[in-house]
Protein backbone atom coordinates (compact mmCIF):
# COMPACT_ATOMS: atom_id res chain seq x y z
CA UNK A 1 0.00 0.00 0.00
CA UNK A 2 2.88 2.43 0.90
CA UNK A 3 4.65 1.71 -2.50
CA UNK A 4 1.21 2.20 -4.35
CA UNK A 5 1.05 5.58 -2.13
CA UNK A 6 4.36 6.63 -3.46
CA UNK A 7 4.05 5.81 -6.96
CA UNK A 8 0.63 7.91 -7.24
CA UNK A 9 2.55 11.12 -5.13
CA UNK A 10 5.50 10.89 -7.81
CA UNK A 11 2.98 10.76 -10.72
CA UNK A 12 1.20 13.51 -9.49
CA UNK A 13 4.43 15.84 -9.54
CA UNK A 14 5.26 14.14 -13.04
CA UNK A 15 1.73 15.93 -14.36
CA UNK A 16 2.33 18.90 -12.32
CA UNK A 17 5.70 19.47 -14.01
CA UNK A 18 4.44 18.99 -17.21
CA UNK A 19 1.47 21.40 -17.19
CA UNK A 20 3.78 24.00 -15.72
CA UNK A 21 6.37 23.89 -18.76
CA UNK A 22 3.37 23.48 -21.20
CA UNK A 23 2.02 27.06 -19.84
CA UNK A 24 5.40 28.52 -19.67
CA UNK A 25 5.55 30.03 -23.36
CA UNK A 26 1.69 32.10 -22.84
CA UNK A 27 3.23 34.02 -19.99
CA UNK A 28 6.45 34.80 -21.56
CA UNK A 29 8.09 37.35 -24.21
CA UNK A 30 7.41 41.09 -24.51
CA UNK A 31 4.06 41.13 -25.73
CA UNK A 32 2.50 39.69 -22.79
CA UNK A 33 4.51 42.20 -20.52
CA UNK A 34 2.13 44.98 -19.26
CA UNK A 35 1.69 46.75 -23.23
CA UNK A 36 -1.54 47.49 -24.28
CA UNK A 37 -0.91 45.41 -27.73
CA UNK A 38 0.33 41.70 -28.87
CA UNK A 39 2.74 40.88 -32.03
CA UNK A 40 0.47 40.18 -34.50
CA UNK A 41 1.30 38.73 -38.23
CA UNK A 42 -0.34 41.90 -40.07
CA UNK A 43 -1.12 45.64 -38.75
CA UNK A 44 -3.10 48.50 -39.80
CA UNK A 45 -1.25 52.25 -39.27
CA UNK A 46 -3.20 55.22 -39.57
CA UNK A 47 -1.14 58.30 -40.77
CA UNK A 48 -2.91 61.63 -40.13
CA UNK A 49 -0.59 64.43 -42.06
CA UNK A 50 -1.67 67.92 -41.82
CA UNK A 51 -0.14 68.99 -44.63
CA UNK A 52 2.66 67.86 -47.36
CA UNK A 53 5.89 70.03 -47.42
CA UNK A 54 9.48 68.29 -47.55
CA UNK A 55 10.08 68.06 -43.60
CA UNK A 56 6.64 66.23 -42.82
CA UNK A 57 6.80 63.97 -45.49
CA UNK A 58 10.74 63.22 -44.68
CA UNK A 59 9.57 62.41 -41.22
CA UNK A 60 6.87 59.89 -42.88
CA UNK A 61 9.47 58.15 -45.11
CA UNK A 62 11.90 57.97 -42.10
CA UNK A 63 8.63 55.80 -40.22
CA UNK A 64 8.13 53.57 -42.97
CA UNK A 65 11.98 52.97 -42.93
CA UNK A 66 11.69 52.10 -39.39
CA UNK A 67 8.21 49.64 -39.46
CA UNK A 68 10.20 47.88 -42.78
CA UNK A 69 13.16 47.39 -41.11
CA UNK A 70 11.40 45.98 -38.10
CA UNK A 71 10.03 43.69 -41.17
CA UNK A 72 6.24 44.44 -40.02
CA UNK A 73 3.29 43.45 -42.14
CA UNK A 74 2.02 46.49 -42.33
CA UNK A 75 -0.87 48.06 -44.08
CA UNK A 76 -1.19 51.91 -44.71
CA UNK A 77 -4.58 53.96 -44.33
CA UNK A 78 -2.86 57.57 -45.19
CA UNK A 79 -4.59 60.62 -45.05
CA UNK A 80 -3.91 64.62 -45.66
CA UNK A 81 -5.80 67.25 -44.38
CA UNK A 82 -3.75 69.73 -46.75
CA UNK A 83 -3.95 72.36 -43.58
CA UNK A 84 -7.61 72.52 -43.05
CA UNK A 85 -8.34 72.63 -39.36
CA UNK A 86 -12.08 71.05 -40.54
CA UNK A 87 -10.36 68.14 -42.24
CA UNK A 88 -8.41 67.11 -39.54
CA UNK A 89 -11.02 67.01 -37.32
CA UNK A 90 -12.90 64.42 -40.18
CA UNK A 91 -9.38 62.14 -40.59
CA UNK A 92 -9.36 61.83 -36.61
CA UNK A 93 -13.15 60.66 -36.36
CA UNK A 94 -12.46 58.41 -39.26
CA UNK A 95 -9.95 56.52 -37.61
CA UNK A 96 -11.59 56.91 -34.53
CA UNK A 97 -14.01 54.57 -36.10
CA UNK A 98 -11.78 52.44 -38.11
CA UNK A 99 -9.53 51.65 -35.82
CA UNK A 100 -6.22 51.02 -37.19
CA UNK A 101 -3.45 49.38 -34.87
CA UNK A 102 -1.57 52.39 -34.06
CA UNK A 103 -1.90 56.26 -35.44
CA UNK A 104 1.16 58.19 -36.57
CA UNK A 105 -0.41 61.91 -36.45
CA UNK A 106 2.04 64.30 -38.15
CA UNK A 107 2.55 67.71 -37.20
CA UNK A 108 0.77 69.83 -33.97
CA UNK A 109 -2.76 70.60 -35.20
CA UNK A 110 -3.56 67.57 -36.60
CA UNK A 111 -2.06 65.69 -33.46
CA UNK A 112 -3.99 67.71 -31.29
CA UNK A 113 -7.68 66.27 -33.43
CA UNK A 114 -6.31 62.83 -33.23
CA UNK A 115 -5.95 63.10 -29.61
CA UNK A 116 -9.36 64.49 -28.86
CA UNK A 117 -11.18 61.79 -30.90
CA UNK A 118 -8.65 58.54 -30.14
CA UNK A 119 -8.62 57.14 -26.58
CA UNK A 120 -8.07 53.61 -27.10
CA UNK A 121 -5.71 52.79 -29.35
CA UNK A 122 -1.87 54.05 -29.47
CA UNK A 123 -1.26 57.51 -31.17
CA UNK A 124 2.51 58.77 -32.04
CA UNK A 125 3.11 62.07 -32.89
CA UNK A 126 6.26 63.79 -34.83
CA UNK A 127 7.09 67.39 -35.57
CA UNK A 128 5.42 68.35 -32.49
CA UNK A 129 7.44 71.44 -31.04
CA UNK A 130 6.14 71.44 -27.15
CA UNK A 131 3.64 68.37 -26.72
CA UNK A 132 2.64 69.79 -23.43
CA UNK A 133 1.63 72.83 -24.14
CA UNK A 134 -0.36 71.13 -26.81
CA UNK A 135 -2.07 69.69 -24.25
CA UNK A 136 -1.05 66.11 -26.00
CA UNK A 137 0.53 64.93 -23.05
CA UNK A 138 0.87 65.32 -19.16
CA UNK A 139 4.54 65.85 -19.13
CA UNK A 140 7.47 64.86 -21.69
CA UNK A 141 8.55 62.19 -19.19
CA UNK A 142 5.54 60.61 -18.39
CA UNK A 143 2.96 61.02 -21.30
CA UNK A 144 -0.05 59.61 -18.98
CA UNK A 145 -2.61 58.13 -21.73
CA UNK A 146 -2.63 56.80 -24.80
CA UNK A 147 -0.39 59.76 -26.82
CA UNK A 148 3.27 59.89 -27.22
CA UNK A 149 5.69 60.51 -30.18
CA UNK A 150 8.74 62.77 -30.79
CA UNK A 151 9.15 66.22 -30.47
CA UNK A 152 11.08 68.55 -33.11
CA UNK A 153 11.63 71.55 -30.86
CA UNK A 154 14.74 73.09 -32.43
CA UNK A 155 18.06 75.16 -30.96
CA UNK A 156 16.48 78.72 -31.79
CA UNK A 157 19.15 80.42 -29.67
CA UNK A 158 21.77 79.20 -31.94
CA UNK A 159 19.52 79.87 -35.46
CA UNK A 160 19.13 83.38 -34.34
CA UNK A 161 23.05 83.19 -33.46
CA UNK A 162 23.56 82.24 -36.71
CA UNK A 163 22.77 85.76 -37.86
CA UNK A 164 25.27 87.42 -35.68
CA UNK A 165 27.64 85.03 -37.38
CA UNK A 166 27.06 86.00 -40.76
CA UNK A 167 25.56 89.64 -40.02
CA UNK A 168 27.75 91.26 -37.21
CA UNK A 169 26.15 94.39 -37.29
CA UNK A 170 22.71 93.17 -37.50
CA UNK A 171 19.70 95.19 -36.03
CA UNK A 172 15.96 93.57 -37.02
CA UNK A 173 14.84 90.46 -37.44
CA UNK A 174 12.05 89.77 -39.46
CA UNK A 175 9.80 86.62 -38.76
CA UNK A 176 6.54 85.33 -40.10
CA UNK A 177 4.42 82.41 -37.95
CA UNK A 178 0.74 81.48 -37.83
CA UNK A 179 -0.88 83.26 -35.02
CA UNK A 180 -3.01 80.40 -34.11
CA UNK A 181 -0.25 77.60 -34.06
CA UNK A 182 0.74 76.96 -30.64
CA UNK A 183 4.13 75.28 -32.40
CA UNK A 184 5.11 78.64 -33.59
CA UNK A 185 4.27 80.61 -30.64
CA UNK A 186 6.90 78.79 -28.85
CA UNK A 187 9.48 79.56 -31.04
CA UNK A 188 8.85 83.06 -31.72
CA UNK A 189 9.11 83.77 -28.09
CA UNK A 190 12.24 81.69 -27.58
CA UNK A 191 13.50 83.94 -31.16
CA UNK A 192 12.12 86.90 -29.28
CA UNK A 193 13.83 86.65 -25.92
CA UNK A 194 17.31 85.42 -28.05
CA UNK A 195 17.06 88.32 -30.11
CA UNK A 196 16.97 90.36 -27.13
CA UNK A 197 19.99 89.18 -25.72
CA UNK A 198 22.13 90.06 -28.82
CA UNK A 199 21.00 93.33 -29.15
CA UNK A 200 18.39 93.01 -32.11
CA UNK A 201 14.67 93.65 -32.62
CA UNK A 202 12.09 90.85 -34.14
CA UNK A 203 9.83 92.32 -35.94
CA UNK A 204 7.07 89.92 -36.34
CA UNK A 205 4.39 89.14 -38.94
CA UNK A 206 1.01 86.69 -38.27
CA UNK A 207 -0.94 84.73 -41.25
CA UNK A 208 -3.58 82.71 -40.60
CA UNK A 209 -3.16 80.55 -43.74
CA UNK A 210 -0.30 80.22 -46.33
CA UNK A 211 -1.69 82.18 -49.15
CA UNK A 212 -0.78 85.54 -46.67
CA UNK A 213 2.96 84.57 -46.53
CA UNK A 214 4.25 86.47 -49.58
CA UNK A 215 2.25 90.02 -48.44
CA UNK A 216 3.20 89.51 -45.01
CA UNK A 217 7.27 88.97 -46.02
CA UNK A 218 6.69 92.38 -48.30
CA UNK A 219 5.87 94.04 -44.98
CA UNK A 220 8.49 93.28 -43.05
CA UNK A 221 10.02 96.78 -43.98
CA UNK A 222 13.78 96.86 -43.22
CA UNK A 223 15.18 93.91 -41.72
CA UNK A 224 18.60 92.07 -41.94
CA UNK A 225 17.49 88.92 -41.87
CA UNK A 226 14.60 86.73 -41.98
CA UNK A 227 13.68 83.56 -39.48
CA UNK A 228 11.57 81.23 -41.16
CA UNK A 229 10.35 78.86 -37.51
CA UNK A 230 9.13 75.32 -38.55
CA UNK A 231 5.46 76.56 -39.27
CA UNK A 232 3.48 74.43 -41.46
CA UNK A 233 1.45 77.46 -43.16
CA UNK A 234 5.31 79.19 -43.64
CA UNK A 235 7.29 76.28 -44.86
CA UNK A 236 4.71 75.53 -47.12
CA UNK A 237 5.18 78.52 -49.04
CA UNK A 238 8.57 79.11 -48.55
CA UNK A 239 9.55 79.63 -52.12
CA UNK A 240 7.28 83.62 -51.35
CA UNK A 241 9.46 84.63 -48.78
CA UNK A 242 12.49 83.40 -50.63
CA UNK A 243 11.71 85.72 -53.43
CA UNK A 244 11.15 88.62 -51.12
CA UNK A 245 14.33 88.22 -49.33
CA UNK A 246 16.60 87.73 -52.92
CA UNK A 247 14.86 90.73 -54.11
CA UNK A 248 15.57 92.91 -50.82
CA UNK A 249 19.08 91.18 -49.98
CA UNK A 250 18.28 90.23 -46.84
CA UNK A 251 19.40 86.14 -45.69
CA UNK A 252 17.19 83.51 -44.51
CA UNK A 253 18.20 81.42 -41.52
CA UNK A 254 15.23 78.45 -41.31
CA UNK A 255 14.07 76.07 -38.47
CA UNK A 256 15.32 73.06 -40.53
CA UNK A 257 17.57 71.59 -43.07
CA UNK A 258 15.14 70.63 -45.69
CA UNK A 259 14.09 74.65 -46.13
CA UNK A 260 18.13 75.11 -46.90
CA UNK A 261 17.93 72.53 -49.45
CA UNK A 262 14.91 74.32 -51.03
CA UNK A 263 16.88 77.67 -50.89
CA UNK A 264 17.23 79.24 -47.13
CA UNK A 265 20.83 80.50 -46.47
CA UNK A 266 21.58 78.09 -43.51
CA UNK A 267 20.14 76.68 -39.91
CA UNK A 268 20.92 74.23 -37.54
CA UNK A 269 18.29 71.95 -37.99
CA UNK A 270 17.26 68.27 -37.27
CA UNK A 271 17.24 65.92 -39.60
CA UNK A 272 13.16 65.25 -40.17
CA UNK A 273 13.97 61.40 -41.79
CA UNK A 274 15.63 60.71 -38.72
CA UNK A 275 13.02 62.53 -36.57
CA UNK A 276 10.26 60.09 -38.63
CA UNK A 277 12.38 57.14 -37.88
CA UNK A 278 12.76 57.32 -34.23
CA UNK A 279 8.97 57.28 -34.14
CA UNK A 280 8.97 54.17 -36.24
CA UNK A 281 10.79 52.62 -33.56
CA UNK A 282 8.79 53.68 -30.74
CA UNK A 283 5.89 51.99 -32.79
CA UNK A 284 7.58 48.99 -33.46
CA UNK A 285 8.21 48.88 -29.33
CA UNK A 286 4.16 49.25 -29.35
CA UNK A 287 3.56 46.92 -31.72
CA UNK A 288 5.62 44.03 -30.63
CA UNK A 289 6.46 44.51 -27.46
CA UNK A 290 3.60 45.44 -25.76
CA UNK A 291 5.02 49.05 -25.19
CA UNK A 292 2.69 51.33 -23.68
CA UNK A 293 2.51 55.35 -24.51
CA UNK A 294 1.37 56.13 -21.18
CA UNK A 295 5.00 55.70 -19.40
CA UNK A 296 7.03 55.94 -22.87
CA UNK A 297 8.54 59.51 -22.83
CA UNK A 298 8.92 61.81 -25.15
CA UNK A 299 11.76 61.47 -27.58
CA UNK A 300 13.84 64.22 -28.97
CA UNK A 301 16.80 64.21 -31.60
CA UNK A 302 20.40 64.65 -29.59
CA UNK A 303 22.43 66.52 -32.13
CA UNK A 304 21.19 68.99 -35.01
CA UNK A 305 23.47 69.62 -37.96
CA UNK A 306 24.90 72.81 -39.19
CA UNK A 307 23.54 73.11 -42.96
CA UNK A 308 24.59 75.44 -45.25
CA UNK A 309 23.62 76.80 -48.78
CA UNK A 310 26.48 78.81 -49.95
CA UNK A 311 24.59 79.17 -53.33
CA UNK A 312 21.74 80.61 -51.72
CA UNK A 313 23.20 83.04 -49.65
CA UNK A 314 24.99 84.64 -52.65
CA UNK A 315 21.85 84.86 -54.09
CA UNK A 316 20.77 87.12 -51.10
CA UNK A 317 23.54 89.31 -51.20
CA UNK A 318 25.11 87.70 -48.11
CA UNK A 319 28.20 85.38 -48.62
CA UNK A 320 28.88 83.22 -45.65
CA UNK A 321 31.49 83.58 -44.18
CA UNK A 322 34.41 80.38 -45.35
CA UNK A 323 34.51 79.35 -41.73
CA UNK A 324 31.60 78.54 -41.04
CA UNK A 325 31.08 76.93 -44.25
CA UNK A 326 34.12 74.80 -43.27
CA UNK A 327 32.38 74.04 -39.88
CA UNK A 328 29.47 73.06 -41.48
CA UNK A 329 27.91 69.30 -41.24
CA UNK A 330 26.55 69.32 -44.74
CA UNK A 331 26.85 71.92 -47.60
CA UNK A 332 23.82 72.10 -50.19
CA UNK A 333 25.48 72.46 -53.67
Amino acid sequence: MKRKLSALVALVGTLMLALAACSSPATTGGAASGGSASAKDSYTIGVAQYVSHPSLDAAVKGFKKAITDAGLNVTYDEQNAQADQGTSTSIASKFASSKPDLILAVATPIAQAVAQSVTDAPVLFTAVTDPKSAQLVASNDAPGANVTGTTDLNPVAEQIGLVKKVLPNAKRIGVIYSSGEVNSEVQVALAREEAKKLGMELVEKTITNSSEVVQAAQTLGDVDAIYVPTDNAVVSALESVLQVAEQGKKLVVSGEADSVQKGAALTYGLDYEKLGEQTGKMAVKILTEGGDPATMPVEAQEKPQLVVNPAAAERMGVPLPKDLVDQADRVIK
